[in-house]
Order: C-alpha cells, then structure tokens, then sequence
C-alpha cells in the first residue's frame, strides 16, 4: 500500500504541474488528486480514467438518441435498418442481457453497412471507431489463407477472450464476411451463447456486427419485384426480408456457410440493406458536396451538378436504371472528378 500511495503522491504531482488539453488542472481536480493518497488504488484509477479511456460511462456512453437522431438523418433509403439496429442495442445495454448481441448486416456494396456501424461506434464510445473497445475484423486481410482456419481460430479466440477480459462491453465488427473461410466464425458461438459465466468471464455484454454481401443479390431481388408490382419500397416488411437472407447466409459457401451461429439461432437479427435509387444517391451527392467543401449549405447546391454526377454512377436494369450497381460507394470519387475539372 505505502508503494501505492508513493507512485499515487508522485502521479498527483505530475498532474498538477501538467498542462492538460492546454489548461492547468483546476483546484477542485487537484483536490480530488490529492485524495488518491488515502484512496489508494481506487482513487488512482479514478484519476487515470479522466484522461486514458477506460472500460467505463465517462468513455462508453450509450447515446442511443443521438444513434436514432443520426441514422435518421443521414442513412439514406434504409427504413428497415434503424429502428431494429437501435432498439435491438438500446434493448440489450439494459440490465443484464441474457447473451450477447449479434446483429448480421446484408447488402450489397455501398448501401451502407460500415457507416451504420461507424455512426453506431460513434454514438456508443467517446472515441468512435478509434476506441480501443471497438474491435474491426475485415476478413480479407486477418484470414486470407483458408488452409490456415486452425491457426485463425486461435487468434481469434485469443482476441475475443483479451479483449472482453478488458472490457465486458467490447464491440467486434466483422467486415466481409462473405469472404471469411467457412468454418471460422463458428469459433466464437460460445461467446454468444447464454453463459453466464465462460472461463471466469462474462461474454453477454459484448456486441458483434456481422457485415456480408451475401444474400445482397436476393435482397435486391425482392426489392425490384415490389417495384415491378407498382408497390412501394416501404411496403416491405422486416420478417419477410430476414426469412429471404437466412437461407443464402447458410447455403451459400462464405463466413456463415452451414455456421451453427444461423442453425443455433444465435443471430439476434439480421438486418437487410436495399439497393439505393436515384433519389437516395443524390442525398449522398449533397453529403458528398459539403463535406467535400465545394459548398457551404445545401441550398447552396444546383440540381444540375447533382445530376451531372449522378450520371457518371451505374444503375440496373439496363433501360430503366432504378437501383445503383455501387449505392454511394463511388460517389466521392465521382464527386471529385467532375467538381476538379479543369
């Protein structure tokens, strides 16, 4: 304890001579560092918390109305996607859970996957994506070699058992799973399964974000039979798009080829992406544009250099063009071609 009150006298003193974020400490903080010699260890950890994160409210803070406020705003033609994304974690950070949350996002490229996933990581860690709680898997280059899934299954065990030892509401994201070897994420089902207790840890606070292609051709499919029928896109209903993906996500040979994550039902849902049309794709042109810098406001924007980008992306089927072949994945890139030349 003495050696513990030592290191806590010498970290008080460091602090109070520190210029922190380009202010000196203020006398109430300096007040609480200087309790740290009768808190001990406690206190300690108190004071490192407030400035390096920790497993803690101060650096996990759940803005679960500002995750609804952002996706509604800025996720363009995916009605289907945000109230089962925010309830679903709104829901699970409640109490005690009774597993861990898996959410499976479909789609095809660029219909928004990995950015639902940043603005969730941003609304749910202090450091968003950079948060060393928020762990981000991409398939392609972690598990490349399929002949070496037995090595794979050890690190990735390694690292889903460290990383929640460390902090029990750890957030995994695993990108192109549709590029995974078969085989491999069935390593991970006990970690999502009901235990209460695995190994001397508690798994069911942490959160994992399966993002595929797969079943993003069946997806969009059914989205251009609602089209040719004259119904409306919103007319179509969340169950009947998680029955259309379960059966591509287990038969079709990727990350969750025949996965006892799907035949163990340890899914919690699986979240469909549309193909964008035009109208959402010029919502991201205009995103694109201010953010870009080449305006100031969206008003400031003309409809002709909306459209004038709009025509250097693709759309299917050929002659009617309704759905774009890439969503906004390109349209940055577009954006920059037409804003800079010359």
């Amino acid at each position: 304890m003495k050696s513990i009150k030592t290191l806590s006298v010498t970290f008080c003193i460091y602090l109070l001579c520190a210029d922190v974020r380009g202010e000196i400490v203020s006398a109430s903080v300096a007040a609480g560092l200087s309790a740290i010699v009768a808190g001990g260890m406690a206190g300690f950890n108190f004071v490192i918390c407030r400035f390096k994160e920790c497993c803690g409210d101060r650096w996990i803070h759940e803005n679960f109305t500002g995750l609804a406020e952002e996706l509604n705003s800025k996720l363009y033609g995916q009605y289907l996607v945000v109230k089962p994304v925010v309830n679903h974690l709104k829901g699970h950070s409640k109490g005690n859970p009774s597993k861990a949350l898996a959410l499976s996002f479909h789609g095809w490229t660029g219909t928004g996957k990995n950015y639902v996933a940043r603005i969730i990581a941003e609304n749910m860690y202090k450091k968003g994506m950079s948060s060393k709680f928020v762990k981000l898997i991409s398939a392609t280059k972690e598990f490349p070699h399929a002949e070496m899934v037995p090595l794979y299954k050890d690190r990735l065990r390694e690292m889903i058992e460290s990383s929640v030892k460390q902090c029990e509401k750890t957030m995994f994201i695993f990108d192109e799973m549709d590029k995974m070897p078969p085989g491999l994420i069935d390593t991970i089902k006990p970690y999502l399964d009901y235990y209460e207790n695995l190994g001397g840890v508690d798994y069911r606070k942490a959160i994992f974000l399966f993002l595929s292609n797969t079943a993003g051709g069946d997806i969009a499919e059914e989205a251009m039979n609602y089209w040719n029928e004259g119904k409306k896109r919103e007319d179509i209903k969340l169950k009947d798009m998680e029955l259309i993906i379960q059966k591509p996500a287990l038969n079709v040979i990727s990350g969750l080829w025949h996965s006892e994550l799907i035949t163990k039902h340890m899914i919690t849902a699986y979240i469909p992406f549309l193909p964008l049309e035009r109208k959402h794709v010029k919502e991201c042109i205009r995103d694109g544009l201010i953010s870009g810098g080449y305006y100031k406001k969206r008003s400031d924007i003309p409809e002709v250099k909306v459209s004038e980008i709009l025509e250097e992306l693709t759309f299917y089927p050929e002659g009617a063009g309704i759905f774009s072949t890439t969503g906004c994945k390109r349209v940055v890139e577009k954006i920059d071609y037409v804003m800079e030349e010359v």
